[in-house]
This record gives structure tokens, sequence and C-alpha cells, in this order.
């Protein structure tokens, strides 16, 4: 009976490195695209607001969120821990998007009127 389980845990154990790799790779991937992206954007003349650098910041932090959330489920034993992962990120992601929204709101709108203005005192 023991022998039966050996080829599914050994099936099982090469899935879950295989599965971390390519999770490394990925997560390696992501690194080098945030590191050039926030040279590019650091490089255009509105670059440099608080609101770029918050919308990179909430990028990463999303990015980051959604590996730890595939590493759990990696890890998951049965379907109820599939669920449990689940629910539990998606609670996170609902109350991060909404404290994101705010800020990202907010630093609009300081970005916004901080703007340059129209020439010779016309309205946009």
């Amino acid at each position: 009976m023991a022998t039966d389980k050996e080829p599914f845990q050994s099936l099982t154990g090469m899935a879950e490195q295989l599965a971390e790799h390519s999770m490394d790779k990925a997560q390696g991937a992501m690194k080098n695209y945030f590191g050039w992206l926030q040279s590019a954007m650091s490089a255009a003349p509105w670059g440099n607001t608080d609101l770029n650098n918050k919308l990179l910041d909430y990028a990463a932090e999303n990015t980051a969120a959604a590996f730890g959330f595939v590493q759990k489920l990696i890890k998951a034993k049965n379907l109820e821990d599939v669920a449990k992962i689940q629910s539990e990120f998606m609670s996170a992601q609902l109350n991060s998007l909404n404290e994101q929204a705010k800020s990202i709101g907010d630093a609009h709108t300081k970005t916004v009127g901080a703007g340059p203005k129209a020439p010779f005192g016309t309205s946009t």
C-alpha cells in the first residue's frame, strides 16, 4: 500500500520543484521589467511625480501579492486549502484595491493641480 503512494509523491515533488523553478524565473523577469519601467518613467518629464511613483509601487506590490498567492497554491494539500487561499487572496486584494484607488486619486488630484497652467490666461 505504501508503495502505491510513492510514485504519486514523487510526481508531486517534481511538480512542486518545477513550479518553484518557474516562479523564480518569472519573478526575475518581472524584476527586470520593473527596473526598466522605472528607468523609462523617470526619464519622462512627468516621470518623477508622486502619482507615477505610486503607480510603480502598486504595480510591484500587486505583482508580489500574485506571486505569493501562487506559491501558497503550490503548497495547498487539498481543495479546501485552495478555497481558503483563494478567499484570503481575493479579500486582501479587494482591500488593497480600495486603498490604492484612494491614494492614486489623491496623488492624481495633486499632480493635476500642480500641472502647467494654460498660456496667456486661457482656460483648457
